[in-house]
């Protein structure tokens, strides 16, 4: 008998085990610089921050000491903006954002391009001074860990490239009627663009970054709605929820946890971190992927598929197949052949849930049934029961924004008699007509059950049409599908 000293050992080496093994999520959410762009660019358009640079105050703030705060200096400045009727932006665009690591390596920079013109009024000319400006904020990303050491994204500060801002008049304006008037809007407009130097950079920092930062804001909180978006498997439900993000490289990786919900909100399994391993494939240029881990798919179709009973009088369903039972049953006793009656009655139980098992590329499925054969309908004890370790191919697949899954034929992989009133016979004579049973009966039962498929919410919320799948040797992996 074991003594408390070799308990406590067990249990020491037990978690020295688990302290140096490698924890993997349940699921992994890896979201690609595409994406990035895709919706922080949208949430820009959503706060108007197009509107807001054309609503930058450039005339005050060329005006707020133009000079450096030099008295004389700023005289002479201000004489010469008094010229000025109006400065105001006519035109501003934001290009193409750009998402990149950041020079420290810890987290994303991303990269908004500015391009906006002004225009510059005054009454020495009747034509209105364009002025070209261009320039670019960086915006940083970052994992913050927090007190807890629970850890979160963050927006980690904002502010103009360096050396990004380039300032020039669009169009040299024409000669004009007197060389004198020529030489004070060419001064005018070169002191304007000077003085923007320096404000521009302040007032996108003011002005923009705070959009940006809300921006932000609601493209993080927008993600976090969308991974907890319930999973629908049948009358159960499968939630997602954060437990972790890294950043590596270019891409954001959300750690998932997972919990498998009945028909009345009740958890009936949770999923954490645990050693099962779990292979995140390279994101490359696929603008999302979801990995998911292997015990949680197991979950999910076993969630799709509970243990049943199927009842069938085989002789009104399937006749040819009741002509081809009794002639098997007539090799091992005639007697209870010829007890078959019309009503002869298969009944099929799947006890135990499916087990997936996975490989590169390819899937199978391995279940426990329970076949009993019955004389009549009326017969309360069986012929016989037999024990079935049975083996599909799983073929998963999409079609739309919806994961399918398919089980191709079935074999009986392991039989054994469990119960005999007809005798004791070896079950494998009737390998051959137990398998043809199960191809007819339970399998397209199955494959009725999970011909609905599992929703994947984020595919057409982020714009895509067709979801695509693939599987390694640990995981179940989904990507929008590209052309």
């Amino acid at each position: 008998m074991a003594g408390p000293f070799t308990f406590t050992l067990l249990c020491g080496l037990l978690a020295a085990t688990l302290a140096g093994a490698t924890l993997s999520p349940p699921a992994v959410l890896s979201l690609g610089r595409e994406i990035i762009k895709e919706r922080l660019t949208q949430k820009l358009n959503n706060h108007d921050a197009i509107g807001i640079l054309q609503q930058l105050p450039l005339l005050s703030a060329i005006r707020e000491k133009p000079a450096g705060g030099i008295p004389i200096l700023g005289n002479v400045v201000n004489s010469i903006l008094n010229h000025i009727i109006w400065l105001k932006i006519t035109s501003a665009n934001i290009l193409q954002l750009q998402v990149e690591p950041s020079d420290e390596g810890q987290g994303l920079a991303v990269r908004i391009p500015l391009d906006m013109v002004a225009g510059l009024n005054t009454p020495l000319i009747k034509t209105i001074v364009e002025i070209h400006m261009e320039t670019e904020v960086q915006a940083i990303i970052r994992v913050n860990t927090g007190e807890r050491g629970h850890t979160h994204l963050v927006f980690d500060g904002c502010s103009n490239s360096q050396g990004s801002l380039r300032i020039s008049l669009l169009h040299n304006f024409p000669l004009l009627l007197s060389g004198r008037l020529s030489f004070l809007v060419n001064s005018l407009a070169h002191t304007v663009m000077s003085l923007l130097a320096p404000a521009l950079p302040k007032l996108v920092k003011t002005q923009l970054c705070p959009v940006i930062q809300a921006a932000f804001e609601d493209m993080h909180a927008d993600l976090l709605h969308l991974v907890r978006v319930p999973v629908s498997l049948g009358s159960d439900r499968l939630e997602f929820d954060l437990l972790s993000p890294t950043i590596n490289g270019n891409i954001i990786q959300l750690e998932l946890g997972a919990k498998l919900l009945n028909s009345h909100g009740d958890v009936t399994k949770w999923f954490n971190k645990s050693a099962i391993s779990l292979t995140v494939p390279y994101l490359d240029s696929t603008p999302f992927s979801l990995t998911v881990r292997q015990d949680v798919v197991n979950a999910a179709i076993t969630a799709l598929l509970p243990p049943e009973e199927l009842v069938v009088l085989l002789d009104y369903v399937l006749p040819e197949l009741a002509h081809r039972l009794k002639s098997n049953i007539k090799v091992i006793s005639e007697q209870a052949a010829n007890q078959l009656g019309p009503t002869q009655m298969v009944k099929i139980l799947t006890r135990q849930t499916p087990e997936l098992l996975l490989d590169q590329g390819s899937a199978k499925v391995v279940q426990l049934i329970v076949l009993e054969v019955f004389a009549t309908n009326e017969a309360h004890h069986p012929f016989f029961t037999l024990g079935i370790e049975a083996s599909s191919e799983a073929q998963f697949y999409t079609k739309d924004d919806r994961l399918m899954l398919n089980f191709n034929e079935i074999s009986s992989d392991w039989i054994h008699l469990m119960n005999s009133g007809i005798g004791l016979f070896s079950p494998e004579l009737l390998k051959n007509i137990t398998t043809e049973i199960l191809v007819s009966i339970l399998l397209p039962n199955e494959n009725g059950k999970l011909r609905s498929g599992i929703p994947i919410s984020m595919v057409k919320a982020w714009g895509f049409k067709e979801a695509s799948s693939f599987l390694t040797k640990d995981s179940l992996v989904v990507t929008p599908a590209t052309s």
